[in-house]
């Protein structure tokens, strides 16, 4: 009974949630991040920790800044899960060129969308995807339904969901091999054996290694992107960036070159990173997927 009614009234929240303004929503998120930020927490520990890692002289008002754009990520996302209008998603997000990917994708060996925690980078599927077919990774959670509820929710007319497991990679693949996009949130911890350890703000994060493989692969464009958001009901900006030289071959010097460029994304809006992230956490042992299986450990949806 709970695995019917539980999505169903997720459903009806995100979607009374995403009926409000978005103004609305980012002032409810801004207050939900203050009052993150006036407690004590772990989440507040480790987000002032990482914040420190990669900026030395950070202040407490850039974790405050940050605390406070966390809370309108999550009061943005059941306003973009919820939306289907596409002109209306466009007129909320500035780009300069999308000239860019049609020439990329003209190539006929697809493009691959690499972004960090960043900005509002939920709206990075919707907005593209308006434009042109992808394919978006994500983190299943434990729960079968779950999963469903999130497949259902961000999917649309142009934008697939692929699970990070073998059959999503295997989408993944079929969508480059077809000339198409797919996009990766690569600043995420992969599971054991899938991964290897380059450094992020100058501490070693074990940082996946899919990337390279598909590209070697498939020999697609790399696009670095973030949608920044521009403050309180003034829409958001396209940051990008297209990868001119491919990865290169050695899987420790793909990562560092993947984590180098997240680096230089996140230095054009630090107070938008999810800082309490765990980036430098140890991966997933084998053992411990054994445990996820039978549900007892935790997995984050992305």
């Amino acid at each position: 009974m709970l695995k019917t009614f539980v999505p169903r009234l997720l459903t009806a929240l995100f979607k009374t949630l995403g009926i409000l303004p978005l103004t609305v929503l980012q002032i409810l998120g801004w207050s939900a991040g203050f009052l993150a930020w006036m407690l004590p927490g772990r989440y507040k520990e480790r987000a002032w920790t990482n914040l420190r890692q990669a900026f030395p002289d950070a202040t407490r008002e850039t974790l405050r800044s940050a605390m406070l754009s966390n809370g309108q990520l999550m009061f943005e996302m059941p306003f973009w899960w919820t939306r289907r209008n596409e002109t209306f998603i466009n007129s909320k997000l500035s780009c300069d060129n999308w000239e860019q990917f049609q020439v990329a994708l003209a190539r006929g060996k697809g493009v691959i969308l690499l972004s960090p925690h960043a900005g509002c980078f939920e709206l990075l599927g919707p907005v593209y995807s308006s434009h042109f077919p992808s394919t978006v990774l994500f983190r299943p959670p434990r729960k079968i339904w779950m999963q469903d509820w999130i497949v259902e929710m961000r999917t649309r007319r142009q934008l697939k969901m692929a699970p990070a497991n073998q059959k999503g990679v295997r989408a993944l693949v079929k969508t480059l091999m077809r000339g198409n996009t797919i996009g990766i949130l690569p600043d995420q911890v992969p599971p054991d054996g899938e991964g290897v350890w380059a450094p992020f703000f100058g501490r070693p994060a074990y940082t996946m290694t899919l990337v390279q493989r598909l590209q070697e692969l498939s020999g697609a464009t790399i696009f670095i992107l973030a949608a920044q958001r521009n403050g309180i009901g003034q829409g958001y900006t396209l940051r990008h960036k297209e990868l001119s030289e491919p990865l290169p071959k050695d899987p420790e010097a793909a990562a560092t070159v993947i984590n180098q460029e997240m680096e230089e994304m996140i230095r054009k809006m630090p107070e938008q990173y999810l800082w309490g992230y765990n980036r430098y956490k140890a991966p997933k042992t084998k053992a411990a997927r054994v445990g996820l299986s039978s549900g007892t450990e935790d997995s984050t949806t992305t």
